[in-house]
């Protein structure tokens, strides 16, 4: 079994710090065997982008679920009948991936192009979140010193 160190990925990405984590100590238990294969894409400070090679399928056979924390992509393929292959080494399986998202991540959008499924997020972090300025009035604090000494 091969293990793969997500380490060098920490420092590129915000966000996703859970992710890697739960993909680390979920990765002997993966059922999916790697399929469909994936990449996860940094576009700036606040945007992501997830990429899977879905080749095969459709629009209307793919599936795309937020709910809270957890973005599920499912893949259904619809029985053919009537086909005898050969050799069949397109992988035509079901599948179903989860990624757990960090907080204020959002499904943005997604599109499908040339076989792969392009899944856009965005982190939108709430003003009451967002760092602010604090201005520092040194002299008001002497001034209101001085006065009531007086």
């Amino acid at each position: 079994m091969r293990t793969v160190d997500f380490t060098p990925l920490y420092r590129n990405a915000i966000g996703f710090d859970r992710l890697f984590n739960m993909m680390e100590t979920s990765n002997a238990k993966n059922t999916s065997g790697g399929y469909p294969p994936y990449n996860i894409e940094q576009q700036d400070e606040n945007k992501y982008r997830i990429t899977m090679a879905v080749a095969g399928f459709s629009d209307d056979q793919m599936d795309i679920t937020q709910k809270e924390n957890v973005l599920i992509v499912r893949g259904e393929r619809k029985a053919e009948e009537g086909k005898t292959y050969v050799y069949q080494g397109i992988a035509e399986r079901d599948f179903e991936r989860k990624f757990q998202l960090a907080d204020y991540v959002k499904v943005i959008g997604a599109t499908m192009e040339n076989g792969l499924l392009h899944v856009d997020l965005e982190r939108e972090i709430p003003e009451a979140m967002k760092p602010r300025k604090i201005a520092i009035n040194g002299s008001n604090l002497i001034e209101s010193n001085t006065d009531s000494a007086k």
